[in-house]
């Protein structure tokens, strides 16, 4: 990360070289390191002095479906963010000529249909697919979507963590906070390939907080300790977390365990073992925007670290 900032690609291009067809561990580094690269311009650099490789050309398509998405939180004209979304997709389709293995590239395509634009412009195959593109086969599930790029990123990474959160977000984007929250529980009320997917419906339920209460509204203590939440977070915690063998859960995404620390306090139940997992690391999401939520003025580490101690040392479950 520090090399990308001064401007050398070598230390990113070795770390994914070494990461190989751990797609999972590519799809999460390459998200981080395309973070690290800021604007861009060092993965630019080494497109440029290596025009045939699969992993530079993967991390421009990741610099530019940022850049993309960062143009159109900025309300940016139209005809910037048409030729933004335009670069990326032609970056993103270039990667996944090179290694057509890769879900990469099929990731940032699906993050690119939060875009105001069709979807299926994103789509290399779109003339190849069964029409209607948008629909999927399953008539529990009545919403239209990208269906076809989830179904790609499926084949190459079963069950892909990020790739089913940008699923989620389009239909946050597009279709709001219910439609989201349906298509998480459609996801967790099946057997995902990937139980880590049970998590879904807590983040969608955390969108649909802060869409609720995030100014400060009433009742965001009663959203908490629904009967829904309850299910949930208990779901996730067993079905998930639970199965993992405890030596392992440190190594569980520190954004999960954090999400899933806070649903379970704050609805009542047990989150001793999630936070013992997550040791003395932790995100500032959710607790920042529940701090917020809630008018507390001090720093959201100070409510974090006083939860963290009450869970650890009685085995409690403090009030949100």
């Amino acid at each position: 990360m520090e090399d990308l900032t001064l401007g050398r690609y070598l230390a990113a291009r070795d770390l994914l070289a070494r990461t190989g067809s751990n797609w999972a561990l590519r799809t999460t580094r390459s998200r981080l390191l395309a973070v690290g690269a800021g604007e861009g311009g060092v993965v630019k650099t080494w497109v440029d002095a290596e025009p045939g490789s699969p992993d530079a050309w993967m991390m421009w398509a990741r610099v530019l479906t940022r850049a993309a998405l960062a143009a159109f939180g900025r309300q940016e004209s139209e005809t910037l963010l048409a030729r933004a979304a335009g670069l990326a997709r032609q970056a993103c389709w270039r990667a996944a000529d090179l290694n057509p293995t890769c879900p990469v590239p099929w990731v940032c395509m699906l993050q690119l249909t939060q875009l105001p634009f069709a979807s299926h412009h994103f789509d290399p195959r779109v003339r190849q697919r069964r029409m209607p593109w948008d629909r999927v086969s399953d008539p529990t599930m009545p919403h239209r979507g990208p269906w076809p790029l989830l179904a790609e990123v499926n084949w190459r990474d079963p069950g892909s963590r990020e790739g089913h959160h940008r699923m989620r977000e389009y239909f946050a984007r597009h279709g709001g906070g219910a439609a989201a929250m349906n298509y998480a529980c459609w996801m967790a009320a099946g057997r995902p390939d990937n139980p880590e997917l049970l998590m879904l419906p807590l983040y969608a339920l955390m969108d649909q907080y802060k869409a609720k209460h995030g100014d400060g509204q009433g009742g965001a203590l009663r959203f908490w300790r629904s009967a829904q939440v309850v299910h949930y977070a208990c779901k996730a915690r067993d079905g998930w977390f639970m199965a993992v063998p405890p030596a392992e859960r440190p190594w569980l995404p520190l954004l999960d365990l954090n999400h899933l620390a806070h649903a379970l306090v704050a609805c009542g139940e047990d989150a001793r073992a999630v936070f013992e997992a997550m040791g003395p690391y932790a995100t500032a999401q959710p607790w920042q925007e529940i701090n917020a939520s809630l008018g507390r003025t001090y720093d959201w580490t100070t409510e974090f670290l006083r939860v963290r101690a009450a869970v650890l040392r009685q085995g409690i479950r403090p009030s949100e």
